[in-house]
């Protein structure tokens, strides 16, 4: 073979079965070599290789979805599923899961608000998935366990990385972002357009496609390594070939394209506008979906290339194909300038370069072939007059897919507007959501639905028309023949079985050994055999340490000092001087409602001379009354304000650890619970930003707030709770040096997992467990590596 054709694919197979559109390609684990693709007409479909031919046979239809499928990926096997799982995210905002021998769902994923356009899948039975609500969620089984918020508009494309708690996000706001253990960590910007495909290369490098018919390749670090241009529209999927840095990748300009050592080494034209999809197989062969609806397989391999009467049949119908001169494929076009037939006597200089000859008043396209050394003809360029809107869901608008965007004027001199349109949606509703959202006077109604109509031909998704209607025609473009009715008979859903965590018996691990309290660093451990006594922890660990004369000491103290308007009256001082010596010495008395009143006076004071009434504050909310107060449903909104504001980086420290005290101590109570569980979000948010502190004390009270959270999720049961938790210990884990600190984070992960068995998964596949290990073997204080290698034990 000539050195030309070592890179030469060749067509293998065409697979007709789908209706419309194939937007989605993977290649399969069962059975081998096979792949699976899902598309518009609302089905995905598992292909096997057949023995005797080059082809594929398909094994089954799969259907779940009530709209367009547009994403699918694999879920490796695991105990319960040892062929894996398939997944499918659709335009119905929903992601369904089947086994790989059924045609119905196991069960859907529920929780996106708008179409999931993309899906991943990693270690420990994890899938992120992509959609265009903006937002990117994790799935554990049949949980979300976190959603991924940041980027401004869809998220067209999703990865999990092969580092554990890594994932990456592309979008149409063009950047793509890095998250670990579900926060975001790095945006990268380049792309001039939606960001529409990723792809891994290795460890530390990754590909992505976008709009701007780019390919980057990136640095898991930030830096963009490379740009590859050659396609001349938009790119919408890359792949990968195995153990190396070539990619293929296919796009809107009618091609699909092979990149070898950085440079495109071949380009495939296809007799379809769209091609939407690409994913290389076991063996190197590639197969490609586009928007004629089939599927088409090409390999390299001699004993694979399809007959000559196939490779012949594909030629013809790639040269009857028309172009549209206005996609801009082929360059600026002046039908005038051409030349004639015998352009075509002299060879091509690079394997995909086109050349358009005129014949006889007819433009048509050729592109050279290196392989076999001759043109090879693409298509008839047609003029504009045929242009009608041939393409399916190819029109953008604010980073979504449309069948249509239409521009309204609705006065001479006024704006234009924009309306979107997909021929699923009612003419009428969309006209009225139209004018709603650009304040238009109503009366318009009647006028911009019979426009929508008129423009559209009444097109409706599923027009019965038999016929198999040839699809560059443009005429039946939407017309899926017989559709075969989406059955959506609701699978039973496994999970929901009750008795799903049997915990076996709960350990008994409440009672210390000799009532030694393990977070008194007393290191009186004299047991042999080391039982568990840190977790799973059963109450709130609270900061109870008080000097109650220092801290009023100081209070006068900066009260002399103090602006008027702030001044506390010598009876106000004595007021306080009470609450503490109730609140610390256990007395029956309850607080009254003017100490309360004379403290919150006092906690309002400006950030530089707070600090001493924030102590206060921190001792008297441990008291039940106090914190029935604090925390019930009429003050809990002024509370929790005044408490964050203080978690603030760039303010005092003493005010920063007195406030995450505070929130500490108010688990001690059922209110405090209760507030604290509601408002978790929005606290675990603001008490991560201290984990860049150098204080060590801040890291210890931050470590000692994740374990009462932890405590409380362990009785309440909350994946999602669970999850946020697991990721802000994962975070702090990362930056905190203090044993004391790494102790508690020890204690917490222990409690949070023990008899879970969906968050040992999540915990191993954000890493947790290769972020832990070298604390099995630190030498004193000897509780870290012992709640150590319980915490490892589990996961």
């Amino acid at each position: 073979a000539m050195a030309g054709e070592a890179c030469s694919y060749r067509l293998r197979c065409s697979l007709l079965g789908h209706e419309q559109d194939v937007r989605g390609l993977t290649s399969g684990l069962f059975p081998p070599s096979g792949f699976i693709s899902v598309s518009r007409d609302r089905t995905a479909r598992l292909w096997a290789p057949d023995g005797l031919n080059r082809g594929f046979t398909e094994m089954h239809c799969m259907s779940g979805h009530s709209n367009f499928v547009s994403c699918v990926c694999i879920i490796p096997p695991s105990d319960l599923y040892p062929r894996g799982l398939i997944a499918t995210g659709g335009n119905d905002h929903n992601i369904c899961i089947f086994t790989v021998d059924s045609t119905a769902p196991l069960y859907t994923l529920k929780g996106h608000k708008n179409t999931v356009c993309s899906l991943s899948s990693g270690k420990f039975g994890t899938l992120l998935s992509g959609s265009w609500d903006t937002t990117a969620k994790v799935w554990l089984n049949d949980r979300c366990m976190m959603t991924l918020q940041g980027h401004t508009a869809a998220i067209w494309a999703v990865i999990i990385l092969p580092e554990q708690g890594l994932m990456l996000t592309g979008s149409a706001d063009k950047t793509i972002k890095l998250w670990k253990a579900g926060r975001c960590e790095r945006t990268f910007t380049g792309h001039e357009d939606c960001v529409r495909g990723l792809a891994i290369l290795s460890q530390m490098e990754f590909l992505s496609c976008a709009n701007d018919a780019s390919v980057r390749r990136w640095r898991i670090s930030g830096e963009c390594l490379q740009v590859y241009y050659g396609h001349t529209n938009y790119i919408y999927s890359i792949s990968v070939f195995p153990q190396c840095k070539d990619f293929v990748t296919t796009g809107e300009d009618r091609s699909l394209r092979i990149w070898r050592q950085g440079k495109c080494a071949q380009t495939i034209r296809l007799p379809a506008q769209s091609v939407w999809c690409c994913c290389v197989l076991d063996n190197g062969d590639i197969a490609v979906g586009a928007s004629d609806g089939i599927i088409r397989v090409f390999t390299e391999s001699q004993e694979r290339t399809a007959s000559a009467e196939e490779i012949q049949a594909f030629e013809n119908e790639l040269s009857q194909a028309s172009i549209d001169p206005k996609t801009g494929d082929l360059g600026d076009i002046n039908a005038n300038d051409l030349p004639g037939r015998e352009h075509l006597k002299d060879p091509g200089t690079r394997d995909g370069q086109t050349r358009l000859i005129k014949d006889n008043e007819k433009v048509e396209a050729y592109q050279w072939s290196v392989s076999e050394g001759r043109w090879i003809k693409i298509g008839d360029v047609v003029g504009s007059s045929g242009a009608t809107q041939q393409t399916s869901g190819k029109v953008l608008f604010e980073g979504k897919e449309y069948d249509y965007v239409f521009t309204i004027d609705v006065n001479e001199s006024g704006p234009s507007y924009k309306l979107p349109y997909n021929i699923t949606d009612d003419p009428w509703l969309t006209a009225y959501n139209f004018l709603q959202k650009n304040d238009l006077n109503p009366m318009f109604l009647d006028q911009v639905a019979k426009f929508i109509m008129d423009n559209t031909k009444g097109q409706t998704l599923f027009s019965a028309s038999a016929q198999y209607l040839d699809p560059f025609t443009g005429a039946g473009r939407y017309v899926p023949g017989s559709s075969s009715g989406s059955s959506t008979i609701p699978a039973a859903d496994p999970f929901t079985g009750a008795g799903r965590y049997v915990p076996g018996s709960p350990s008994n691990a409440g009672a210390p050994v000799g009532g030694i309290d393990p977070y008194t660093g007393m290191n009186a451990y004299q047991s042999a055999k080391v039982e568990n006594i840190y977790f799973p922890n059963k109450g709130a660990v609270t900061f109870d340490q008080a000097n109650p004369t220092q801290i009023l000491g100081k209070l006068k103290e900066l009260n002399g000092n103090a602006a008027e308007e702030h001044k506390l009256t010598e009876d106000d001082l004595i007021i306080l001087e009470k609450l503490l010596a109730v609140t610390c010495n256990n007395s029956s008395e309850a607080p009254t409602p003017l100490q309360l009143q004379t403290l919150w006076k006092a906690v309002n004071w400006p950030e530089d001379i707070v600090f001493p009434a924030l102590d206060i504050l921190r001792l008297s909310v441990r008291h039940p009354t106090m914190n029935e107060n604090f925390c019930s449903e009429k003050d809990h909104v002024q509370f929790i304000v005044l408490l964050l504001k203080f978690l603030n980086p760039q303010g005092k420290q003493a005010n920063q650890l007195l406030a995450l005290r505070a929130l500490c101590n108010c688990f001690i109570s059922q209110a405090g619970q209760k507030l604290m569980m509601e408002q978790r979000g929005e606290i675990m948010t603001r008490a991560i930003e201290m984990k860049s502190s150098t204080n060590k004390n801040i890291h210890i009270a931050l470590a000692t707030l994740m374990l009462n959270y932890a405590v409380c999720l362990h009785k309440d049961d909350s994946i999602e709770g669970k999850a946020q938790c697991l990721s802000v210990i994962s975070t702090v884990m990362e930056v905190v040096q203090d044993l004391e600190a790494i102790f508690r984070l020890l204690v917490a992960l222990g409690t949070l997992i023990t008899d879970d068995t969906s968050a040992v998964q999540l915990a191993k596949s954000l890493g947790v467990d290769s972020q832990i290990k070298k604390y099995a073997s630190v030498p004193e204080p000897a509780k870290v590596k012992e709640c150590c290698r319980f915490v490892l034990n589990l996961l």
